[in-house]
């Protein structure tokens, strides 16, 4: 199977139009520097209904995550809602 080369001076008027209505999106993600801190955790033991940690641990398989960390992004984004 042998690859053919494409000219992109003749790419579809559709793409073209496309192209130039397109809008740029402002950059929303953080800057390398802040993905690598990690915020100091404390552990601690809990207690949590059954129904709750299935409820995780299917949604983490699915999201190939672990339970835990989806846990504690809840919990966290609470306590910065409520602060």
């Amino acid at each position: 199977m042998s690859k053919e080369k494409v000219a992109y001076t003749k790419a579809p008027k559709s793409i073209a139009a496309a192209l130039k209505d397109a809008k740029a999106v402002s950059d929303f993600l953080p800057p390398p520097e802040e993905l690598v801190l990690k915020e100091p955790k404390v552990k601690v033991t809990i207690a949590l209904s059954n129904r709750s940690v299935e409820f995780f641990k299917t949604h983490a398989k699915k999201n190939n995550t672990k339970y835990q960390a989806m846990i504690y992004e809840v919990l966290d984004r609470y306590a910065q809602t409520y602060e």
